[in-house]
């Protein structure tokens, strides 16, 4: 696998024409993105915005293949493992290509690292409405002029705020997506909630660790910043505030029954020590669980 430290270098691998800029370009895709039967596998130091609809080949992101029947607006951060192979696009589409550097010095620099739509999976891109899409194409087509304007003083500030525009429509729109998709979430829940079940059953018999958000997102097919955002656009509650509610639940059905002892109970809902387990309890219920179980004794 290929790693790029320099646009100009991803730009040859996909055999478009060398950036204007050696830490920021625009490239305005034509039907055949990454035509032939060689693989190209890389990570890079930068992040990538792209709009595509993928007639045929395919796009993977990690180990996950991307569904282009779901999503047209996709977003990479640095060090992510990228493949194309024999990509062909429905209709144009355009990558932004942005070095980390670019971004030194600007508040954009920060701000991007907050928008977690940078950590889901390709297969959970972004789907554009038409009114939508004429928005992205519109901040698109204003980057890509300043980025073939002669370069002044104001350039780069002119780009950062149009880049920062795009970011902050791709926020609403990805909320829009999960409002629209509140069947879907519902089902996520119920799923969700079916595997701390299940996990916890499976713990009876084996020795496993705590359940993670991470094994949760796996099981699921989906990222865990995904699942969390699904999750909290449902219920209010992110998926680690959803486990620990759930094993405290577990936890004050077993001290209400007052067949095991605090130990047991901790190593039962799979915490390593009891007194990982007393502070989680007691910064949720408010009381220890000695506490919480002598209440129900007197």
């Amino acid at each position: 696998m290929d790693h790029f430290n320099k646009i100009s270098e991803l730009h040859e691998a996909f055999g478009i024409n060398p950036p204007e800029n050696p830490l920021f370009s625009v490239v305005y895709g034509e039907q055949d993105m990454c035509k032939g039967n060689n693989k190209l596998e890389f990570s890079s130091g930068f992040y990538i915005i792209g709009f595509k609809k993928l007639k045929s080949g395919s796009m993977s992101y990690g180990k996950t293949k991307y569904d282009h029947d779901r999503g047209s607006l996709s977003f990479i951060k640095p060090l992510q493992k990228v493949a194309f192979q024999n990509v062909m696009l429905e209709e144009k589409g355009f990558l932004i290509i942005i070095h980390e550097d670019f971004l030194a010095g600007t508040a954009l620099y920060n701000e991007i690292k907050k928008y977690s739509y940078f950590d889901y999976e390709v297969n959970e891109a972004l789907h554009l409405s038409p009114a939508e899409e004429e928005i992205i194409w519109n901040l698109y087509f204003n980057i890509e002029k300043e980025y073939h304007n002669n370069t002044d003083e104001l350039s780069k500030s002119i780009i950062i705020s149009h880049l920062d525009s795009l970011l902050k429509y791709a926020q609403r729109f990805y909320k829009r997506q999960f409002i629209n998709r509140k069947q879907l979430t519902g089902a996520t829940v119920t799923k969700f909630n079916a595997l701390l079940v299940a996990n916890l059953e499976e713990r009876k018999t084996k020795e496993i660790g705590l359940p993670t958000v991470a094994l949760m997102a796996e099981k699921l097919n989906i990222s865990s910043r995904y699942l969390t955002d699904l999750l909290k656009e449902e219920t209010g509650k992110t998926a680690l505030e959803l486990i620990h509610l759930f094993l405290i639940g577990e936890a004050k059905n077993l001290l209400t029954e007052g067949e095991l002892n605090i130990s047991e109970i901790s190593y039962l809902l799979g915490f390593e020590n009891t007194t990982y387990f007393s502070r989680l309890f007691k910064k949720e219920v408010g009381r220890t669980p000695n506490e919480f179980r002598g209440s129900f004794l007197n």
